[in-house]
């Protein structure tokens, strides 16, 4: 049977066909998708797999750790910067290692389509010594969770799978294969090395580095990296996940033509790259993110010349890759793209028409004029387009959180009055320490959360903070006097300003909820909202 899906959904039903017990996630684009599919998936309820959102990256991690160690297969998805978030446990659960298989899937975002950075997230792997994989095709996204999964629980090391935009968001025709029954539970026989007393991590530590010489045969044997050789041996090619397909376009029936080493494993396989090295006058390293392999080729041989790639400089070091740019670099396309007309240039994002973002901004510029027009830190969210005209409210966008830390340095500094903006579910991501941080100095910083109920950036998921930020205040240490809750309409707007320009005065922490439900939320969507609401109160 052939279903037409996305890689990200090949993904995903291929998780459900191995056997998975549990997905943990915090949306993020490109990896969004993933989750949503294994949510709606009839299948998966069945199964009674566990799908819900966490509050981030980092509690997801831990949690699927924890699934992990009962014995159950769990995966872990994010996106490129969403790793950054969980990266101390992912760090130290490759010392500890696994018990049930475990998937780290981590969407990187060549290009920033919608990202802060395009950070390679191959470099994590490669720091934490642990398996990558790096699937080039829907069908290969597909097939190769079971093989993440088997790999896992044959090393007990988690298993980094990295994708990238252009292959999480296209589709082709899937091959769906027989599924595998769940793991039972089976308890860890020996649960010390979960224990990461230095005694014990030391232990744990030896183990991992004695096993980098298994890894390295696993990639040399995995039919994920193959290595044709032809009898010209002018150019060899080492093409790495989706940069295979690029190649492939542009190769087509000249096949026999070149000496492709194919890469979708790593460490990577030491043998058939000196092969290759060995039979070819050049190498061409074509890889989508940072030039990772292309390095490690000029530290394995001293003919540096003979590398070719981002380096070089025939390839570029920024953006994605795609079939004309690696054509050129072939010299199998002459000539540079034409230009784009004037007509279709790139017009930047905007909030939603009646978006309640727009309101408060407009709320916020109108007492910029009397407080300076560089004190205002935002955060990562829709709300960040108040960042760009005809808005131009927010100053400074960092990462998750940043909003209320910044403010509250440029607080301690001397910066008065300091404003942090924040939406409800990155306020219960990562914005909440920062409040206690603020909290226990009493710093003279205004925070407004933007409460929207939902997670709207990624497809207005539900948001954890839904109903329960103004008790999260208080339990924090928000003083009741100064925790306002406003209502971002056209017609509140001058009550609205006048509660912002008393906090604004007020030499303390001060926090404002500004409340009013996403535009793109169904009626059905404010229906649950409500109600959970009423079930808290």
């Amino acid at each position: 049977m052939k279903s037409l899906l996305l890689g990200n959904e090949a993904l995903a039903q291929g998780s459900i066909d191995a056997g998975l017990s549990g997905v943990y996630a915090y949306p993020g684009t490109p990896s969004t998708e993933i989750t949503e599919y294994i949510q709606k998936s009839k299948l998966a309820k069945e199964l009674k797999i566990h799908t819900t959102w966490s509050v981030n990256e980092k509690t997801a991690m831990e949690a699927a750790l924890g699934m992990s160690y009962v014995g159950k297969r769990a995966m872990v998805v994010m996106k490129h910067v969403g790793l950054n978030v969980a990266s101390d446990v992912f760090m130290n659960m490759a010392v500890s290692g696994v018990n049930g298989g475990l998937v780290v899937v981590v969407a990187d975002d060549p290009s920033m389509h919608s990202s802060q950075n395009e950070q390679d997230s191959r470099f994590y792997g490669k720091f934490a010594m642990i398996p990558i994989l790096e699937p080039s095709n829907q069908q290969e996204a597909y097939d190769v969770m079971s093989y993440a999964f088997d790999l896992s629980e044959e090393l007990k090391l988690p298993v980094l799978l990295r994708l990238v935009t252009r292959l999480s968001h296209s589709r082709a025709g899937i091959e769906i294969k027989e599924r595998r029954k769940p793991n039972e539970v089976n308890l860890p026989s020996d649960t010390s090395r979960f224990a990461l007393l230095p005694m014990n991590a030391k232990k744990q530590f030896d183990l991992l580095v004695n096993k980098q010489d298994i890894l390295i045969e696993h990639s040399e044997n995995s039919s994920l990296n193959s290595l044709k050789l032809s009898n010209n041996s002018s150019i060899g090619i080492i093409a790495c996940g989706l940069a295979y397909n690029y190649v492939m376009e542009n190769i087509g029936e000249d096949e026999s033509s070149y000496s492709i080493l194919k890469i979708s494993q790593y460490p990577l396989p030491k043998e058939k790259i000196k092969t290759l090295y060995g039979h070819c006058d050049e190498i061409f390293v074509i890889e989508e993110g940072y030039p990772i392999v292309e390095e490690l080729l000029h530290n394995y041989f001293d003919e540096n010349d003979k590398i070719k790639g981002k380096l070089s400089g025939d390839l570029p070091r920024t953006g994605e890759l795609n079939p004309n740019i690696v054509g050129r670099s072939l010299g199998l396309i002459k000539g540079s793209d034409k230009p784009i007309p004037s007509i279709v240039t790139p017009r930047p994002p905007q909030l939603c028409e009646g978006c309640g973002h727009t309101d408060l901004f407009n709320t916020i510029n109108e007492v910029i004029p009397e407080i300076g027009n560089k004190n205002v830190f935002g955060d990562i969210g829709c709300y960040a387009l108040g960042a760009l005209p005809p808005l131009n409210t927010i100053n400074a966008l960092i990462d998750m959180g940043a909003s209320i830390t910044m403010a509250k340095g440029a607080a301690d500094a001397g910066l008065e009055p300091a404003i942090g903006v924040i939406g409800d579910s990155t306020f219960t991501h990562s914005g909440m320490t920062g409040l206690l941080d603020a909290v226990y100095e009493n710093s003279p910083i205004t925070v407004i959360i933007s409460d929207n109920s939902a997670i709207a950036m990624t497809g207005a998921q539900e948001s954890t903070a839904v109903g329960r930020l103004h008790k999260i205040c208080l339990g924090i240490g928000v003083h009741p006097d100064h925790l306002k809750t406003i209502v971002p309409l056209k017609k509140n707007h001058d009550e609205n300003v006048e509660v912002l320009r008393n906090e604004l005065k007020y030499k303390g922490v001060s926090v404002i909820i500004s409340e009013r439900p996403c535009v793109r939320l169904s009626r059905d969507q404010k229906a649950e909202i409500k109600a959970r609401i009423a079930s808290l109160n």
